[in-house]
């Protein structure tokens, strides 16, 4: 073995003869940092001046080949040797190299493989070119050399996607020459040993592009400009995949690199940068143990939450017992199941025989002796707080001692809950986001008695069902709802001030927002708010603003979507809904009643008091110690409530504006929030989230 340097070693194939090993050893993942680039060309070259040695495997140790680049460095400049002039080498080496990969092959990973001659996969391996997902394109060669093995319509859908394949398609693709039969370095070593005594090298830059079938072709851009909503990079990966079908291939290859480095040092990358690093962190306990992961779940109710978590837990393979009240509750609880498994078949999102075994592994019932057979119980009932206490009465006497027992309440207080056990130390919140089965965050509630390790076991729990968890503290709202209540209430205030619901929702929609606030809670429905607002009626500040339009809009049966009419109207099989005469007027009845002298509010204002309401209050829950990090709650209100992805959650998106901005920012928050402005921790929090 000769150590080139601590990420890369070089070593014999124990089998086959002049067949030489270039191992990348950079735990946890290989990434693709400069040491491990660095260490590749000093391998490289040691093989090539190595007569004894006729090929090469390059490979990686551990569990994964090499999942893409150091993302960490790209946010610096760019240390050379970097990504291409390792792949140059890869292809001015006059032996070939053979990649064999296992575990995941993303990115510059995937580019890696590209680089090399040939490839040979497990079938459990996964590709791909996520680069878009962070703002980016491939900067390698991604994007020249994919239309060069397989048809660029399907290249181009899986650069602009970002998504991963399994290597079984990846080989009915032409991505992956070969399927490894038993250990993938042997296989690789057997076809680097074919090539060396055949072919030679296989270049892929010699290798023409693939023959283009302009309607599959056209309907891909097409379909990507509207999905990817004409962001920067989507468009400049169109552009790139455009230019490898029509310039020569190193023409092709510069400009690719140009336009990755200018998007690379962009905003938009960063903020997904942000992102992606706030997930590794979030849900992380350090003084907490995970125990093994539950095997048996029961959900108790069979509405549309506990049926959409009851599908989350089934798609990650857990056994479900699902409770309600009457076996005609549950039996509708089965049907919605049901109906969203046939709805993933129809969209191809898993296979009928699949399905299947989700639906071998449900059971339902209204008999509460199966609760102590769960390891975890997921109560999402009502959400009024004397059901839900009578609830954890019952599972003190019935549960197992070591179930874990959770609560998907929105805004009630997990301690009240807990006293109501012999357990309260199992006693953890699962806030799930409606609807449970398709968004991925939950928050976990910390209650005063929570235990540390089943606080850790709950977030591997959401890990595990593909979520991402973020830690709370037990308040009002917790983090998500909390938030959403001031913005909300910014936004009533400037109902009564002047705007419309349109209004709003258009310069919120125009910011990047997935929906605007009104279309959103018409969605989520106007009750869930409305019983909030009831049962904190009595400790409210007398003093405090309130606009009571949604009380009346609830009492008038106006409940949203689900009732055909919120803030909008809704026809049936619209896809939105429209404006309602009956909600403006309404407004104006408010306003004269009121004695309040409407003005004309435009879209700038509307957007600074939003987002101000939205800054000051993460502020303060952040101050408080309800959230652990202001990246948790950039996560929080990105994945939980539509914040623009490609800002990177308010907090970073108010860090990263100059200085000017964020002082007029701040009095814009002082001036839209009153008395509920703390500018000391509004400026703590913006630092921490831009840091």
């Amino acid at each position: 073995m000769n150590a080139i340097n601590e990420a890369v070693r070089v070593e014999r194939h124990p089998i086959s003869a002049g067949v030489a090993m270039i191992v990348i050893d950079n735990p946890p993942v290989n990434a693709g940092s400069h040491a491990v680039r660095a260490g590749l060309i000093a391998a490289i070259n040691t093989i090539s001046a190595d007569p004894q040695i006729m090929s090469s495997v390059l490979v990686g140790a551990g569990s994964t080949f090499v999942s893409g680049s150091d993302i960490k460095e790209f946010s610096l400049p760019l240390m050379d040797p970097q990504m291409p002039a390792v792949i140059a080498a890869l292809e001015a080496c006059p032996k070939p190299i053979v990649a064999a990969i296992h575990g995941a092959a993303l990115g510059g990973g995937y580019e890696l493989a590209l680089g090399c001659d040939a490839r040979v996969a497990t079938p459990d391996a996964i590709l791909g070119l996520p680069e878009v997902t962070l703002g980016m394109i491939p900067g390698a060669g991604g994007t020249v050399r994919l239309p060069r093995i397989t048809d660029p319509a399907v290249a181009l859908d899986l650069i602009v996607s970002g998504r991963r394949i399994a290597a079984k398609r990846a080989v009915e693709l032409g991505l992956v020459d070969r399927l490894a039969s038993g250990e993938v370095r042997d296989a690789a070593a057997a076809l680097a040993a074919e090539l060396a005594a055949t072919t030679g090298k296989r270049r892929l830059r010699d290798l023409p592009v693939k023959r283009v079938d302009a309607g599959a072709y056209g309907k891909v851009v097409e379909a990507a400009t509207r999905g990817g909503k004409a962001r920067p990079q989507v468009l400049e990966a169109i552009a790139a995949v455009g230019r490898a079908l029509a310039l020569p291939f190193d023409e092709a290859l510069a400009a690719e690199r140009s336009v990755f480095q200018a998007l690379r040092q962009g905003d938009e990358a960063a903020a997904l940068r942000h992102l992606f690093f706030a997930e590794r962190v979030a849900g992380k306990v350090e003084a907490g143990n995970a125990s093994a992961i539950p095997e048996k779940v029961t959900v108790i109710g069979a509405g549309l939450m506990g049926s959409g978590i009851a599908s989350s837990f089934l798609g990650a393979g857990f056994e479900v017992h699902m409770l309600d009240t009457s076996e005609e509750a549950v039996e509708r609880g089965r049907q919605s199941i049901a109906a969203i498994e046939d709805q993933a078949v129809a969209s191809g999102r898993i296979t009928a025989p699949e399905r299947q075994r989700r639906r071998d592994r449900l059971s339902t019932s209204s008999d509460w002796s199966n609760v102590g057979h769960a390891d975890l119980v997921v109560e999402a009932a009502f959400e009024d707080l004397d059901v839900k206490k009578e609830i954890f009465r019952r599972l003190s006497a019935e549960a197992a001692p070591h179930s874990i027992l959770a609560t998907n309440t929105s805004y009630l207080d997990v301690d009240i809950l807990a006293v109501e056990t012999n357990q309260p130390q199992n006693v953890v919140g699962l806030h799930f986001f409606s609807p449970a089965h398709i968004m991925r965050l939950v928050e976990i509630v910390r209650g005063a008695r929570t235990s540390p390790d089943v606080l850790a076991t709950a977030a591997r729990i959401a890990r595990k069902l593909g979520k991402i968890p973020v830690i709370s503290g037990v308040a009002e709202g917790f983090i998500a709802n909390r938030i959403f209540m001031a913005y909300r209430q910014q936004c009533e205030y400037l109902l009564e001030d002047g705007a419309l619901p349109e209004d709003v929702d258009a310069a919120l929609s125009a910011f990047g927002f997935a929906m605007g606030p009104f279309a959103t809670w018409d969605m989520a429905g106007l009750d869930i708010a409305w019983r909030t607002r009831r049962r904190l009626a009595a400790t409210r500040d007398p003093q405090e603003r309130y606009v009571p339009l949604l009380d009346q809009l609830c009492e008038a049966g106006r409940l949203g979507r689900k009732s055909g009419a919120g803030w909008y109207r809704y026809e049936a099989g619209a896809p939105r809904g429209q404006p309602d005469p009956v909600v403006s007027d309404l407004i104006e009845k408010h306003r004269k009643n009121n004695q309040i002298a409407a003005r004309a509010i435009d879209a700038d204002e509307i957007l600074a008091r939003a987002l101000a309401a939205i800054i000051n209050e993460a502020a303060l829950v952040l101050d408080e110690g309800v959230a652990e990090r202001a990246s948790d709650i950039d996560l929080v209100l990105v994945h939980g409530y539509g914040f623009p992805k490609h800002r990177g959650g308010p907090l970073f998106w108010a860090g990263r504006q100059p200085g000017a901005e964020i002082a007029a920012a701040l009095e814009m928050v002082a001036r839209a929030c009153g008395p509920r402005f703390r500018r000391g921790p509004v400026e703590r929090a913006i630092t921490l989230a831009g840091a």
